[in-house]
């Protein structure tokens, strides 16, 4: 049976080409990659809304309207707390809101940006030479974040502008339109981080796939989110509240970071092409290697070299022929070595 399906996946890519995303996920620990990106966006994005709404705590006072507008167009792409920061009394302007927000902001914003290159040279399995040094990569992360700062009022003015036209032209299906842009619009802008965030070159066209493939789950992610909100949130009591508060945020973002590590991984597989796998290679040595499996382990080899003058040579031997056999007993069957 597992012959079967294993000569299936092979044969079809519909069903391949998922698995192969999924293995490479696991192969490149996608699950820590995403924590270390969930531990920062939850340091980052709530002092950064904190500030955010802070700062239309001062702007806006005389506004009522347009605050509240604004507010509610910029947080629905947080709904579990933007109930919370969307309240009047959360916007009154503070100095010390301000500025304690923007330090944390800055910390967890640095820390962001390093989590998401590097995850994104893991699954482009970038050697560690080629990676860009500790004071350039930081450097990179302010320029990646400018460009997510611009994007989110970007998104916010499509969100905003979009559905006032739409409302005073009398278009039916409005708010579907708005958020049809709002993936365009979010799939481009992670085009953009996507290429941006690698130190390997390559044309832009394929970090399209994985950016459009994130901004649809993330809008389909909002929807379970404001599910989320009407259903557990509002019918608690003010302390489970908090921890309920504090816990969906934390979901949140680390569904999001598995959705974004996913499609990281999705662009690799489809340009160098890593599928079909062998369907038992994550869980024995006992397997018929595929191209791909070869392709795939040879570059997470290439990817630990750490000098330049230094090569990874890489090669396979026969597989084990007894189903089940430790890899420690074949050794002398397998040659993979550093010189």
């Amino acid at each position: 049976m597992v012959r079967a399906a294993d000569d299936a996946q092979r044969r079809w890519p519909g069903l391949g080409f998922p698995l192969a995303v999924v293995y490479k996920y696991f192969d490149d620990q996608g699950p820590y990659l995403a924590a270390i990106i969930t531990y920062y966006t939850f340091v980052s994005v709530f002092p950064l809304l904190l500030l955010g709404t802070s700062i239309l705590g001062f702007v806006l006072q005389g506004d009522p309207e347009l605050q509240q507008a604004a507010l509610d167009s910029t947080l629905r792409q947080f709904p579990i707390v933007g109930d919370q920061l969307g309240r009047p009394e959360g916007l009154t302007g503070s100095v010390t809101a301000v500025v304690t927000g923007a330090l944390i902001a800055l910390y967890g914003s640095l820390g962001l940006g390093t989590a998401i290159q590097n995850a994104m040279n893991v699954a482009w399995s970038v050697p560690r030479n080629s990676r860009p040094n500790p004071f350039l990569l930081r450097l990179k992360s302010l320029f990646l974040l400018l460009i997510a700062g611009g994007a989110v009022l970007a998104i916010t003015a499509v969100s905003v502008l979009g559905q006032q036209v739409l409302r005073d032209a009398g278009i039916p299906g409005g708010r579907v339109l708005v958020s049809l842009a709002t993936v365009l619009l979010v799939g481009g802008i992670l085009t953009v981080l996507f290429r941006l965030a690698t130190a390997r070159e390559h044309p832009w066209f394929y970090a399209a796939p994985g950016g459009f493939f994130v901004a649809v789950l993330w809008q389909a992610l909002q929807q379970l989110s404001t599910a989320y909100v009407d259903r557990v949130l509002n019918e608690t009591s003010s302390m489970n509240q908090t921890f309920g508060l504090v816990l969906g945020l934390i979901g949140l973002i680390f569904l999001a970071a598995v959705i974004a590590v996913l499609g990281m991984e999705l662009n690799v597989v489809l340009v160098r092409r890593l599928w079909p796998r062998a369907l038992l290679t994550p869980f024995t040595d006992s397997v018929e290697l595929t191209d791909a499996d070869r392709k795939a382990y040879t570059s997470y080899a290439r990817a630990q070299r750490h000098k330049g003058f230094e090569e990874v040579e890489v090669s396979f031997g026969p597989p084990p022929s007894v189903i089940g056999t430790g890899s420690e007993d074949h050794d002398d069957e397998r040659d993979a070595r550093a010189t």
